[in-house]
């Protein structure tokens, strides 16, 4: 892995991929992408102890990752935005795009947006399987795209750095305990790509049984 940290460029253009691939609900939350770029940034600020590849090599610098993760961020969740404003509810409620949402979860989204008005659009940004049907929502109600990209951005600013940030200069204790317990992580993040399929999965079997009741 430390070898990524002397890699700047691989590692920004992953991480607008990842940050965009987030936005549209991909099932790997952006968490483990802005903590993995965090011990990169922290790997490369440590060449004693992660040799780079020559004297000299780029590093994953912690700022420049930061900007561009919150930049990638707010970016991918303001074309969500414009896309529900664009296309309304035949985007939100267009089969293809429904079967990825659970009746529960559009119901959630909908008092959310209904209580909270414009603020949903950050309490979306702190909620992971929320963040693209909500985004959408927000552009489909034409909630001002002024206001959007202000409240988005705050919630943005405050999540999304200072996990990079973290990681960066405290970096040293996190790889000690994942060196002690790495075959418990590994087991953790096995037990949650299980989770994640087998909700698919049983999402997709329910919409089927209804659509064959209905």
């Amino acid at each position: 892995m430390s070898q990524f940290a002397y890699q700047p460029g691989t590692v920004y253009a992953a991480l607008i991929g990842m940050m965009m691939l987030s936005a549209v609900g991909f099932p790997l939350p952006e968490e483990v992408t802005l903590i993995s770029v965090g011990i990169l940034a922290f790997m490369g600020a440590h060449p004693q102890h992660f040799p780079p590849p020559y004297e000299g090599a780029p590093v994953v610098s912690v700022h420049t990752a930061s900007i561009i993760a919150f930049t990638a961020v707010v970016g991918a969740d303001f074309i969500i935005y414009l896309i529900g404003r664009v296309f309304g509810r035949k985007m939100l409620y267009h089969p293809r795009v429904r079967k990825f949402f659970p009746e529960h979860m559009m119901k959630r989204v909908e008092e959310w947006t209904h209580k909270y008005g414009a603020y949903a659009c950050g309490i979306f940004r702190f909620t992971p399987g929320l963040r693209f049907p909500g985004h959408l929502a927000c552009g489909m109600l034409r909630y001002p795209a002024w206001k959007f990209l202000v409240i988005d951005g705050i919630a943005a600013l405050i999540s999304v750095p200072t996990q990079i940030y973290l990681l960066a200069h405290y970096g040293e204790p996190i790889l000690k305990y994942l060196r002690q317990f790495k075959l418990v992580v590994f087991a953790i993040i096995g037990l949650l790509i299980v989770y994640f399929v087998a909700k698919k999965l049983r999402e997709k079997w329910l919409q089927r049984a209804a659509a064959n009741n209905g």
